[in-house]
């Protein structure tokens, strides 16, 4: 009997299963879902309630490797622990360059989502960092922190506003303002510290914090926001990749022959609020840096002496993270103030 080889591999060769593509925009009651195939077909699209259960029930719906990108908006926490606790690996668009690459003059949900989609498919999507989930609480504490330090600073400036408008002779009806900010700023103070004292436990033995803890102008804080804002120096490959990410490096605005600089609000600002405080106290404690400063300044001007300082603080740090090496000195050489040993800083050394 004749057999067809041909055909015989043809049959026994297994069938390459399909990719899906799934593109979610996600709003804070429910997800509208787009997916296509690897043709770039659509296969499927739904309306779906935040609910965990209907979320899984639509990806099981389509067997298969799948692939799935949501927008950096802030409800994606949940959807990106739900959706890789169960195999399907979820992209995080960067939206700022995103809408640079898909803007519609027609914008809806099915659209968008289609959009997310193709562009997955295609490679196309510009990915913003996902913080890791060990992280993700102690870092949203610190930044909780921070907005309250901004409301009890603005709560301070209603009071200096109203002893300042009566030198001090306060009349009944204000009075009674003046002890309701007082009463909203020690309570203020109160749920600062405490939230200070519950990253302790965590972060003060941990190895990068202490190493961050030695470089001068960097204290307790300034050092906890520095690590848990960069979650990981291993994902940027270089001291000017970490820098400019920094919003240390100023973006440029140029025409023809005119050249302007601007400040960058690409990158991490709460990385560059960190940076730029760092710089300050450098320069008012370490006679080093403030000869360098001074000298700067002379040349420039403060506020460009102030950001190389910052620049030149995070080249320090990139470093010092990422070749798990101790503080060594200001471009190669050694100053002539050390911290000392007491904590926050342990007196065990690190290599």
């Amino acid at each position: 009997m004749y057999i067809n080889e041909s055909l015989v591999q043809q049959y026994s060769q297994p069938k390459e299963v399909p990719m899906y593509y799934s593109g979610i925009d996600l709003h804070s009651d429910n997800c509208y879902i787009t997916t296509i195939d690897d043709s770039g077909a659509v296969v499927k699209r739904q309306r779906i309630e935040n609910n965990n259960d209907r979320v899984l029930d639509y990806f099981h719906s389509l067997p298969g490797p799948h692939q799935a990108v949501v927008e950096s908006t802030t409800g994606w926490y949940w959807l990106n622990d739900l959706l890789t606790d169960h195999d399907i690996e979820l992209i995080l668009a960067h939206a700022k360059y995103l809408k640079a690459i898909s803007y519609a003059k027609v914008k809806t949900d099915k659209i968008d989502s289609q959009t997310l989609a193709l562009l997955l498919r295609q490679g196309l999507i510009p990915r913003a960092h996902k913080i890791s989930r060990e992280l993700r609480g102690l870092r949203d504490t610190m930044r909780i922190r921070l907005r309250l330090v901004q409301q009890r600073t603005a709560c301070l400036l209603r009071l200096y506003s109203i002893h300042a408008k009566f030198n001090g002779d306060v009349p009944d009806p204000y009075r009674f303002q003046i002890a309701v900010l007082e009463h909203t700023r020690d309570t203020f103070t109160d749920q600062i510290l405490a939230l200070e004292k519950s990253l302790h436990p965590v972060l003060i033995p941990n190895d990068d914090i202490q190493r961050l803890l030695h470089i001068p102008g960097i204290g307790k804080l300034t050092a906890f926001t520095i690590y848990l804002e960069i979650d990981g120096i291993e994902r940027f490959d270089s001291d000017k990749r970490f820098v400019s990410y920094c919003r240390l490096v100023p973006a440029a605005d140029n025409s023809n022959r005119s050249v302007h600089h601007r400040s960058s609000k690409d990158g991490n600002k709460y990385l560059k609020i960190a940076f730029s405080d760092a710089a300050v106290h450098a320069v008012q404690y370490y006679p080093e840096y403030k000869r360098l400063f001074q000298k700067l300044a002379r040349r420039a001007n403060e506020p460009t002496a102030y950001a190389v300082i910052a620049k030149e603080l995070a080249k320090i740090v990139y470093y010092v993270l990422k070749n798990k090496t101790p503080y060594k000195g200001l471009k190669g050489q050694p100053i002539s103030r050390q911290k000392s040993q007491q904590w926050p800083r342990l007196a065990s050394p690190l290599s």
